[in-house]
């Protein structure tokens, strides 16, 4: 009997299974016929085709990053500034990125910003670098994450200039595969700058329109980089533009780990961004990939302080790294104080709560919900996942 019971239970398990792969793999196999029975002009013909008019409506698989750079009117490190010295145009760019957003950063800085707690994702290290990492999710908005990275034997306007430089970054940075200049102001630094970031295969890049800007408060220097609209880049399909960016940061000296003195830099990244994503599969994303990005950030900033300090020319953007805001310490002081904003979290009561008698079955029922929500947002999946773990419930039960 038991034998029997085991039998029938297993074979609607894997009833449901076929019931949810057999659509998905019929899909697929009419995607593919559609796909070859309708091909593109560029797809027949690519030789022949005018890939100029046309390069950036389509993604074509095959075209490597150096073939790109070969593309007319394509430049990786192009700058279209326009008539920055005019007043209405550095009152634009004023307005773009300003004290609002400083205001902002001290708070986050400080953590004075009412958010919710950090947990801490990351702690890891080398002989010349520290990185640690944290993560928070609000009740709306993608999660936001809090970085702080210490480099040994580095000035803050070294570090400044690193992170600032557009040219040099493509050299350290594979993700990215294009920055432009589109506007900067010469009074106040501040810049807006377009962006191409490299996505994996199954993902096409993601463009950004930047807006960013510094403040000098004795030392402590305060980035601010955050998405902002920008009408004289048209939007286009690929890539797509990412309209939810903030990535801000503070570069500061603090003691070093090897002598206690102020030799040591201190970076407190600020970040969050909408890559029209499921967020569970960015943050498992960020998770993966994260000491992979960040371990290169230390040979980057030792290799671009050789070249520094052996007379190299600056590149404009680091040339504009220079020019800030200057701003006193007190301050800055002034506006953590009053911008602080601590929200009461109210404190629910579980007792009321009640508790299932089953602990097994909540088990797996809680375990089938944390799945599906991983693995995706759709009701399909759900359903599937839910309908399974009801029948390991019940076949527990019987156990």
């Amino acid at each position: 009997m038991f034998h029997y019971s085991t039998v029938v239970v297993v074979t609607d398990i894997l009833a449901n299974l076929v019931t949810f792969i057999a659509p998905l793999w019929i899909a697929v196999i009419f995607g593919v016929v559609v796909g070859w029975a309708w091909k593109p002009k560029w797809a027949i013909d690519p030789n022949n085709y005018d890939w100029k008019n046309t390069f950036f409506k389509i993604r074509v698989p095959w075209i490597t990053h150096s073939d790109l750079q070969n593309q007319p009117d394509y430049s990786t490190t192009s700058t279209t500034t326009t008539s920055s010295g005019s007043c209405e145009n550095e009152k634009g760019l004023k307005c773009i990125v300003n004290e609002h957003d400083l205001q902002n950063l001290c708070k986050l800085v400080e953590e004075k910003d009412g958010g919710p707690a950090w947990i801490q994702m990351m702690d890891r290290s080398t002989p010349t670098m520290r990185y640690q990492a944290w993560r928070r999710d609000l009740e709306s908005g993608p999660p936001q994450y809090r970085s702080r990275t210490v480099f040994e034997d580095a000035s803050p306007e070294l570090v400044r200039d690193f992170f600032w430089d557009d040219e040099y970054r493509l050299r350290w940075d594979d993700m990215i595969v294009h920055a432009s200049t589109i506007q900067e102001c010469e009074v106040t630094g501040t810049m807006i700058v377009h962006w191409v970031r490299k996505f994996p295969f199954f993902c096409s890049d993601r463009e950004y329109i930047i807006g960013r800007r510094i403040w000098d408060a004795e030392r402590a220097y305060y980035c601010v980089t955050k998405g902002v609209p920008c009408s004289s880049v048209p939007r286009h399909s690929k890539p797509k533009r990412v309209d939810l960016y903030y990535s801000s940061y503070c570069v500061r000296a603090v003691k070093s780990r090897k002598d206690d003195q102020l030799t040591a830099c201190e970076v407190l990244l600020f970040h969050y961004e909408d890559m029209g994503i499921p967020w569970e599969v960015a943050k498992l994303g960020v998770r993966q990939g994260m000491w992979g990005a960040v371990k290169k950030f230390d040979p980057g900033l030792r290799i671009y302080k050789n070249e520094r300090d052996s007379g190299a020319p600056l590149s404009r953007c680091a040339n504009n790294a220079k020019i800030n805001t200057k701003v006193s310490a007190d301050y800055v002081r002034s506006l953590e104080d009053s911008t602080s904003n601590i929200l009461e979290m109210e404190n629910q009561d579980s007792s009321d709560k009640p508790t299932g008698k089953s602990i097994p079955k909540l088990l797996v029922i809680g375990g089938a919900i944390a799945l599906a929500c991983t693995l995706d947002q759709g009701l399909v999946t759900k359903a599937v996942l839910f309908g399974i773990a009801r029948r390991f419930g019940k076949f527990g039960r019987r156990l």
